[in-house]
């Protein structure tokens, strides 16, 4: 039997999927395309999540495309972040070419164009429905992970989400968060203490600089109302799963903005969506380009987060695949939960480029065909080093794999098509409704206000219709200590009679229908 052959037997065998599934390409051999050695991606592997990997150029993008494309054909939602802002073509048919065709004869799979139903999300100011969540979704422990904080401040940040919840007041964008941490640190201290405990000036400070950091960022367009619902992720046009594109060229100089976004994302499905056990397809596939930018800047506690959520969310039929130029970008605990990994071209133009080659490599099965090493460096662009899940759950063999082109178009959509997708979108008037709800900010203003003209008023009663002598001086300290007093009384009297009902952590949408929030 010729190496050809042998080649030909071992990727029929590990490719051969009894189910639904996506074909990725042909396999290549001594850099030759093999008829009839297809390598095809079976779908209900895919909540196992994945990885993309190679150099600027080598054409991972144009990977992320054909999956996402093909997943929608077969009815699954997809979510992915388009960083560059080169995705949207997803939502036009792409062209005829001669090197199309030629490349999928020596695939053995005719070309057709084609188109996916595509919905554009953003976070920022780029054209879409905008995302949102409120603060008291996101709880005090992860934003207290976000936010970095010690155990000293968590503990304090834990007091602030009790006492808002137990007051009635919505912590629905940041600054009823901050105006809640004002609050407790100047005004409601006294109140604060007798039923939470001492309350630290210093770490009531520190929390309000790290949430000033964060709306640097450009936080305060993402915490708020109305929430986006993980439901609207997950529709369907016709048989076709959505392709949604969430917009985020304007985002790539904040890490942290972005990291935030795509914890509470994560959070938010796997709080939402029921256990799914094995099932033939996933639910919904999220793909993350440019993967660094989540794991940069993150923090112990939140890279360990991530890595929980992470193996949880696939018991809810979700799929995670990391887009990224190197598998080193990716933390160990979260490459080793990936069980498809598709690498491009690595270059090698340094001594710590070289290692990370080798490194690289490392995260593949080894293969009598091929020197992984080696033809890393040497992949052509559409060519990557495959290995998924096959439905038995084991490994496949590694197979360098001519990939197909994506049937959609392969450049970018003009703003008259962008716009006209948007004119047809049945989400976006939904989530672009301007609302800023009677909250915490404006319940705690609003009876801190009342309380002082109360006081004031009294002051000018007891002024004008006093006519014994001036207390002794005593007397005048005590007075003025119980009208101080008075003042926390008043605001946290008024305060309980606010007209919203108690919000739970992780309940809070649930609740906020009810009470009319929407």
């Amino acid at each position: 039997m010729s190496n050809t052959e042998k080649f030909t037997q071992t990727i029929q065998e590990g490719y051969d999927v009894e189910g639904s599934f996506i074909t990725l390409g042909g396999g290549m051999v001594d850099g030759e395309s093999v008829p009839n050695t297809f390598v095809n991606l079976p779908l209900k592997t895919l909540n196992r999540h994945g990885l993309i990997a190679g150099s600027t150029g080598s054409g991972k993008t144009k990977t992320l495309q054909l999956i996402s494309e093909q997943l929608s054909a077969q009815g699954v939602p997809v979510l992915l972040m388009d960083i560059k802002g080169d995705l949207s073509g997803i939502g036009a048919e792409g062209a005829d070419h001669e090197k199309i065709t030629e490349r999928h004869n020596k695939i053995g799979v005719p070309f057709q164009k084609g188109k996916s139903p595509v919905e554009f999300l953003t976070l920022s100011d780029e054209k879409g429905a905008r995302l949102r969540a409120t603060v008291t979704e996101f709880g005090p422990i992860l934003f207290a992970k976000i936010l970095e904080l010690n155990d000293t401040q968590s503990g304090l940040l834990s007091v602030i989400f009790k006492y808002s919840d137990d007051n009635d007041l919505p912590l629905l964008d940041l600054k009823d968060l901050k105006k809640v941490i004002q609050y407790a640190g100047e005004e409601g201290k006294e109140k604060l203490e007798a039923d939470y405990g001492k309350i630290s000036t210093a770490s009531t400070g520190v929390i309000m600089r790290k949430i000033i950091e964060l709306e640097q960022q450009g936080a305060e367009k993402f915490f708020g109302e109305r929430s986006f619902e993980v439901e609207d992720l997950m529709r369907k046009e016709g048989n076709q799963g959505v392709v949604n594109i969430l917009r985020l060229t304007d985002i790539q100089d904040k890490p942290k903005l972005f990291s935030t976004f795509m914890l509470q994302m994560l959070a938010e499905v796997y709080a939402t969506l029921p256990e799914a056990g094995d099932m033939d397809k996933p639910k919904l596939v999220i793909f993350i380009d440019e993967a660094h930018l989540m794991f940069n800047e993150a923090s112990k506690a939140l890279l360990n987060q991530i890595e929980s959520i992470v193996k949880l969310i696939r018991s809810k039929g979700v799929g995670l695949f990391f887009v990224t130029q190197n598998p080193v970008d990716v933390p160990e605990s979260i490459l080793g939960q990936l069980g498809m990994k598709i690498q491009h071209a690595l270059r090698a133009f340094t001594a710590k480029d070289r290692k990370a080659i080798k490194t690289a490599a490392q995260n593949y099965p080894e293969s009598e065909f091929y020197d992984a090493a080696e033809l890393l460096t040497t992949l052509g662009i559409g060519e990557a080093l495959v290995t998924v899940l096959s439905e038995k759950g084991t490994p496949t063999p590694l197979v360098h794999t001519l990939l197909q082109a994506p049937k959609s178009r392969m450049g970018v959509l003009t703003n008259d098509e962008i716009d006209a997708i948007l004119g047809q979108s049945k989400i976006i008037e939904k989530y672009n409704e301007e609302i800023d709800n009677e909250s915490a900010y404006e319940l705690l203003s609003k009876k801190i206000k009342e309380a002082k003209d109360d006081e004031a008023e009294e002051k000018v009663t007891k002024k004008s219709s006093s006519k014994k002598a001036a207390a002794p001086k005593e007397e005048k300290s005590a007075i003025e200590e119980a009208m101080n007093s008075q003042v926390g009384k008043t605001v946290m009297r008024e305060v309980t009679r606010g007209l919203l009902g108690a919000l739970g952590i992780r309940s809070t949408r649930r609740r906020s229908r009810k009470s009319g929030w929407f």
